[in-house]
């Protein structure tokens, strides 16, 4: 399956906690504009929601704030912790963050909990935080998921839960790997993740 591109332009302001904060407190601290110099540095990701053969269906990616790579992602039946935990878990095992890298999310009960929390913390991390009900704060990734919906999702038919999730494994190779991005210099996000490396290491 090929995929055609949708132009869909964003931009997004994040609130960053200060160290020490609880999760309640997270939306009340520095906001800014915020595009890191480098890969595994800030995450961001959320969970949308698809049906399937009248059956609800759940994806948890984890995107790469610098590339907009999409590092790890899961999909399942119901939006709970486990979804989104499993995500990051595969995302830190994939990026290995030195300590500090941060976390951004909207302030859905999975954010709050503190299986999240504590494998932020545990793994040197820095929870982030939307502003209550302000898509805004996490446009990049509604970006994707509008991406994702129109260029894979709609007005296709899947016969079975299995046959989605490798529609969007497929997709998500795809989207890392051959469709090029405007702010990345028209180049795919792994082109530009490997040639800021490649930089970074010469």
């Amino acid at each position: 399956m090929r995929w055609v591109c949708e132009p869909r332009f964003a931009n997004v302001d994040l609130m960053f906690p200060t160290p020490g904060r609880s999760a309640t407190s997270l939306t009340t601290n520095l906001t800014a504009t915020f595009s890191p110099d480098q890969p595994n540095t800030v995450f961001v990701s959320d969970v949308t929601e698809f049906r399937v053969q009248g059956r609800k269906v759940y994806l948890s990616p984890v995107m790469d704030l610098f590339d907009r790579s999409i590092v790890a992602h899961t999909v399942a039946t119901s939006p709970s912790t486990a979804l989104t935990t499993d995500s990051l878990s595969k995302a830190i095992a994939a990026s290995a963050p030195e300590p500090g890298w941060m976390m951004h999310t909207d302030q859905g009960f999975q954010y709050q909990h503190a299986s999240w929390r504590d494998l932020i913390g545990d793994n040197g991390g820095v929870q982030s935080m939307s502003r209550k009900a302000n898509c805004y704060d996490n446009a990049v990734m509604e970006n994707f998921f509008g991406h994702l919906k129109t260029e894979m999702y709609h007005g296709e038919v899947f016969d079975t839960v299995a046959e989605f999730n490798q529609a969007i494994d497929e997709y998500i190779g795809w989207y890392n790997t051959e469709r090029v991005q405007q702010r990345l210099k028209g180049l795919t996000p792994m082109q530009y993740r490997n040639q800021t490396l490649e930089a970074l290491t010469a």
